[in-house]
């Protein structure tokens, strides 16, 4: 299940208002204004996205609000549950066999989970299995790489046409030197664009960019462990054996933290 990631337009907002701040802290409410300059702003997104439209197609184009999107959301990944959730199917298929499994699947969401069980299911070789499902995540890392692509590329055009928008503004105060007075204004209005294009980069793309590779890392690790537990199940590994196995992937808190809910069951049912 996807839910909002409040960390991204957290993010985003405090990187402005740290700007501004040193921005009104610097010159008041008019240094702030000398900020907001119109032909530097049409240069800059302009120009990144006649550069984006020439570097991709528009099939690609049209997925951009989609990936953007995607940094906006966070998956929630649970690991211990999802171990356990392994446990119960490798208990059920030893007890009554794999195909006792198609109703557990009943309650599971995930259609990698799914695919995976359903596989084991119709007696596919292990090594069958591991081919298939890691080529699946081979294909979901590349869908990633395409989408991510767009954003990286913004990061890369966007401080280039703030430069360009830069020289556009030097040639034009060059062409006016005959007035002295005039000189320091010009040179800030034509940096202003250099301005617009590094904090799109630094503070929106680039970092959008990560936080969609993490994500992307997250998953192929969560994939990583279902792979693991499909095969684990098939083969008919005692349950325990499994659930130490994929309690592998637990980072130590997590792990300490299982191991104290499990012995609070345990010594719960002994009390019963």
């Amino acid at each position: 299940m996807k839910k909002r990631d409040i960390f991204t337009p957290i993010g985003i907002t405090v990187g402005f208002m740290m700007i501004m701040f040193g921005i009104v802290s610097s010159g008041g409410m008019g240094g702030f204004v000398g900020f907001i300059h119109g032909s530097s702003v049409l240069i800059v997104l302009g120009g990144l996205v006649a550069a984006l439209l020439v570097n991709f197609n528009i099939k690609q184009i049209k997925t951009t609000k989609d990936v953007l999107q995607e940094t906006f959301r966070r998956n929630d990944h649970d690991l211990a549950e999802l171990i356990t959730l392994f446990e119960r199917l490798s208990e059920r298929a030893r007890r009554e066999g794999l195909l006792a499994l198609e109703n557990e699947l009943e309650e599971v969401e995930d259609p990698f989970i799914k695919k995976g069980v359903l596989l084991a299911i119709d007696g596919i070789e292990p090594e069958v299995i591991n081919d298939i499902m890691n080529a699946e995540i081979d294909a979901m890392e590349d869908r990633h790489y395409r989408g991510r692509l767009i954003i990286e590329k913004a990061g890369e055009y966007a401080p280039a046409w703030g430069m360009i928008g830069t020289l556009i503004g030097l040639i034009l105060m060059l062409q006016n030197l005959q007035d002295p007075e005039t000189l320091g204004p010009s040179m800030a209005v034509s940096l202003i664009t250099t301005f617009y294009g590094s904090v799109l980069a630094n503070l929106v793309f680039l970092p959008m960019a990560g936080k969609l590779e993490e994500k992307t890392n997250e998953e192929v690790f969560i994939k990583q462990v279902i792979i693991e537990g499909v095969i684990g199940v098939q083969s008919g590994q005692n349950p325990r054996i499994l659930n130490e196995k994929l309690s592998a992937f637990l980072s130590d808190k997590v792990k300490n933290k299982k191991e104290d809910v499990e012995e609070l069951v345990e010594e719960s049912f002994n009390e019963a």
